[in-house]
């Protein structure tokens, strides 16, 4: 049965361009049916107080691997349904579910998960698809991927993740190795994101899959090259091309962990609110407790300093933040305005994946995906698809 039309009344809107006040959203059933000003409602919809909360558009992670002690790349419906409900608690509506560096069948096993998983209604987040991050990275930019596991895209084993190329949307990959411009391109034929990242790339390299179809890059700063000199002459590496090139979206993980906020000032002034993306990059640490101890692809970790770390503190493993406290992270310390910030985390990556159509904004005829903050961009409620997350029934075991 639909649900009679409904209007958020009494909260500040916050759209791409500005928050707008004294305004109601109007819902109908799944979508967003009209923004209007209060006085204009009408006696039709019924309304809903939302006592001066911020509404915002539902969130997007387009790169996140896990939370709550589990991962993605586990092909496993508890694994899956508690990182995606734990994500809709935090304001996130939708999200690709992000793999890690592993053996083929594992990636493979996953892939062929998130076929059955994508198929089907699940409490939580919505997963929009999966973002193959690895195996083809460079070892010496590996970070916290096992470098056990890592390989060039030439080697035969790309035509077995790519057999899933109806729930790839993204894979990340480094565009100098041998293979790559092939990889570019077959991936762009089938409509998948390519995006470079964990690379020793020069900006030629980056041109070059650019000219075949590279439009995203991922976690600027981390795992990338930079700029080198050969005799006289200074080479450019993947972080300049990231925050020089006007092709490219570019990732950047806002913890404050990750990034002092000197970087990520200079992400924003160079990249710009239109093309920077806000990513958790979260693995299973997010939501537990400091001092937690976790394997991470074959790997030791834990949970120090509100970060996830190797055990040996050589490198971080992916972030303990979820998108909301990015949010905070922005507005308070980096000083972005608070409709930049939103967007960079929502209507930006939206449309790195081609899902800016039906969610990422607050517009009309969009998905009623939202999410009610209060002042200090702490999260009250989450809306997907026109349901408040608190009152789906829980899942049956």
């Amino acid at each position: 049965m639909t649900a009679a039309p409904r209007a958020l009344v009494g909260g500040r809107l916050v759209l791409p361009d500005g928050v707008l006040d004294h305004h109601a959203l109007v819902l109908d059933g799944e979508r967003i049916a009209a923004i209007v000003p209060t006085e204009a409602i009408g006696a039709g919809p019924q309304r809903i107080d939302v006592a001066g909360a911020l509404v915002l558009p539902g969130l997007v992670d387009i790169h996140t691997h896990g939370a709550g002690g589990r991962l993605f790349n586990e092909a496993d419906v508890d694994a899956w349904s508690t990182i995606v409900e734990l994500q809709a608690a935090h304001g996130v509506t939708s999200l690709l579910a992000t793999t890690m560096t592993a053996p083929i069948e594992e990636l493979v096993g996953a892939l062929e998960f998130a076929r059955t998983w994508t198929a089907q209604e699940h409490k939580g987040a919505r997963v929009l698809g999966v973002h193959v991050e690895g195996p083809y990275f460079a070892r010496s930019q590996a970070g916290a991927q096992n470098p056990e596991h890592v390989r060039n895209p030439d080697d035969g084993t790309a035509a077995e993740l790519l057999a899933y190329s109806d729930v790839v949307r993204m894979m990340s990959f480094a565009p100098e190795l041998p293979g790559a411009i092939a990889l570019t391109r077959d991936l762009v034929a089938r409509g998948i994101v390519a995006a470079a990242g964990h690379s020793e790339a020069r900006d030629a390299d980056v041109l070059a899959a650019m000219d075949a179809g590279l439009r995203h890059v991922i976690h600027v700063w981390s795992a990338q090259s930079t700029t080198v000199r050969e005799g006289p002459w200074r080479r450019p590496g993947l972080l300049e091309a990231s925050l020089a090139f006007d092709g490219l979206s570019v990732e950047m993980i806002a913890d404050g962990c990750h990034l002092p906020v000197t970087l990520m000032r200079l992400a924003y002034k160079a990249i710009g609110p239109e093309r920077l993306c806000v990513v958790s990059d979260a693995t299973h640490g997010a939501g537990l407790p400091e001092g937690s101890e976790l394997r991470l692809g074959g790997l030791d970790i834990v949970v120090d300093g509100g970060v996830a770390m190797l055990r040996d503190r050589t490198a971080f493993a992916g972030s303990t933040s979820l998108l909301d406290r990015m949010l905070r992270v922005l507005t308070r310390d980096v000083g972005l305005p608070l409709h930049e910030a939103v967007r960079m985390a929502s209507l930006n990556p939206a449309r790195v994946i081609g899902a800016d159509g039906h969610t990422g904004s607050l517009e009309v005829g969009k998905d009623a995906d939202l999410a009610l903050f209060d002042h200090d961009l702490v999260v009250r409620r989450t809306m997907i698809g026109g349901r408040w997350y608190d009152e789906v029934p829980e899942r049956t075991p």
